[in-house]
């Protein structure tokens, strides 16, 4: 069993999907420490009996609120809590990052124990550029919060990693189609699992592929960072003219430095000569 473990609180990181993707050391932790915090007691406890390991479960969640947090991290005080997500590594799109905030405002000694990450997975799987990325957590799930949301991101040089729903993921496959077709998209999905899947391609085929077949299980959602664009002045224009239709210049000239790579400040002036 070896000695118990010091006093504090201990990130451990949790498989994905296949039950074998944990390390040596999360195992040791998690058989030595004095309790482990944790999303859902049914998930934990699966993983926990698999590798035999017997330990109180702590349910600690999005439901949980201040009161349990302080009492989590009071005892900390005098044991060893493990902290896991139901999936991964804790606080990444999940409430850990308040218990560890809280643990460290109070002087509680906090080590970190890496593994598996759907996000990281998901990229290495997609082919999509590494070298610059973004993790967005979930996208809104209404409409006008998503196309905000990717209107945001849409300058940025760099793979946009998101996790996503199957119910939401054609949704969200059809605003980005709408908000820059040019994009390359990957979905990568059961990660680790025996129907793993990583299928890249525009927005719109992945659109058609998941309405054909819907998609199951967590979900990441990747779109790669925009291309390098070049547009005439004549092209210009007629984007331009286009967007003046249905919009204010100012409007008409952020969309179209969107679309073109160009500064707004550049097309302002010859959206209001359009205009007029």
């Amino acid at each position: 069993m070896g000695d118990p473990l010091q006093p504090g609180l201990y990130i451990v990181a949790t498989p994905i999907g296949n039950l074998g993707d944990i390390t040596l050391r999360a195992l040791d932790v998690l058989r030595r420490c004095d309790g482990v915090a944790c999303e859902d007691t049914r998930v934990t406890g699966k993983l926990l009996k698999h590798h035999g390991i017997s330990q109180p479960l702590w349910r600690y969640d999005d439901h949980s609120g201040e009161k349990d947090r302080a009492r989590l991290v009071d005892s900390m005080r005098s044991k060893a809590v493990a902290l896991v997500s139901d999936a991964g590594t804790p606080l990444v799109s999940d409430p850990g990052y308040r218990l560890v905030s809280d643990a460290r405002e109070a002087g509680v000694p906090i080590t970190t124990l890496p593994g598996a990450c759907a996000a990281i997975a998901g990229l290495t799987l997609s082919g999509l550029p590494n070298d610059r990325f973004l993790f967005a957590g979930f996208l809104p799930a209404k409409e006008k919060a998503r196309r905000e949301a990717l209107d945001e991101l849409a300058g940025l040089d760099a793979t946009l990693v998101f996790y996503e729903t199957g119910p939401r993921l054609t949704k969200s496959l059809a605003a980005i189609a709408d908000w820059d077709p040019q994009r390359s998209v990957c979905v990568a999905r059961e990660l680790t699992k025996l129907y793993e899947e990583a299928r890249r391609g525009s927005a719109d085929e992945l659109f058609e592929h998941y309405t054909d077949h819907p998609a199951k299980g967590e979900i990441v959602l990747l779109i790669g960072p925009p291309e390098e664009r070049t547009a005439s002045e004549a092209d210009i224009d007629d984007l331009l003219r286009e967007l003046l239709a249905a919009m204010s210049p100012s409007k008409a000239a952020a969309e179209a430095a969107r679309r073109t790579g160009r500064r707004k400040a550049e097309l302002y002036p010859r959206a209001m000569e359009l205009k007029a």
